[in-house]
């Protein structure tokens, strides 16, 4: 199924290091992660469509982050599609008590804020949300991986009310790998870690972007 993206207009991707991948230095424009596997899809796909790729991600980022570049690095692009990946850093500020922690509460408040001011500003813009996620199945209470595990579900009920709200669409990467994890090990899929994908679990992402901005 082709994507709605119709051809001449822009897509633009912002978030964390998962979406940055290296974009402002070696790998630009574009990193070497799900957005340039992504436009290499597109590519390959669809090769008569032109279709305007930007990626704004900046790596450690968080939605405060975000909010405080909005204007800057998303509204002033005027993009026809916008994706939003945040929110693994917000809950390890809050996980690890730093200084402008991102609690739940005040994650909601900010990506309402962005959501908000980004509907105001470009009313026919097209928005995909793509919900954090936490590479492990881990059960062990006496493992550091099981808060987070605990933790991230109150992250991800803000992108999905949020996306409910604003009638966008949604990709939820978490329960993706949680039921990838079932079948293969976290190697598969990262580099070992549970925050930051291999090439195969960006794949995974990418692929997960396309259909979502396929359907009707």
């Amino acid at each position: 199924m082709p994507l709605q993206i119709r051809d001449g207009e822009t897509i633009l991707f912002i978030g964390d290091s998962i979406t940055d991948c290296g974009r402002r230095d070696s790998e630009r424009p574009l990193g070497n992660g799900y957005v340039k596997l992504f436009a290499d899809m597109l590519t390959v796909r669809e090769p008569d469509k032109a279709v305007t790729i930007i990626n704004k991600g900046i790596g450690g980022d968080t939605v405060s982050g975000l909010r405080s570049r909005w204007t800057d690095d998303a509204l002033r692009h005027k993009p026809d599609w916008l994706s939003i990946l945040i929110g693994i850093n917000d809950l390890h500020t809050f996980l690890g008590r730093v200084p402008d922690a991102v609690s739940p509460e005040r994650f909601r408040e900010d990506y309402e804020n962005i959501l908000s001011r980004t509907k105001d500003a470009l009313p026919d813009c097209r928005i995909l949300l793509i919900d954090p996620f936490y590479m492990s199945r881990e059960t062990s209470a006496s493992s550091p991986r099981k808060q987070p595990l605990d933790l991230i579900p109150e992250y991800l009920k803000t992108v999905h009310a949020m996306s409910r709200k604003y009638k966008t669409r949604l990709v939820k990467t978490h329960q993706m790998f949680q039921k990838l994890l079932e079948l293969h090990e976290l190697d598969t899929f990262s580099g070992g870690e549970t925050v930051h994908p291999n090439l195969t679990g960006h794949l995974a992402i990418a692929e997960a972007v396309y259909s979502a901005l396929s359907r009707k």
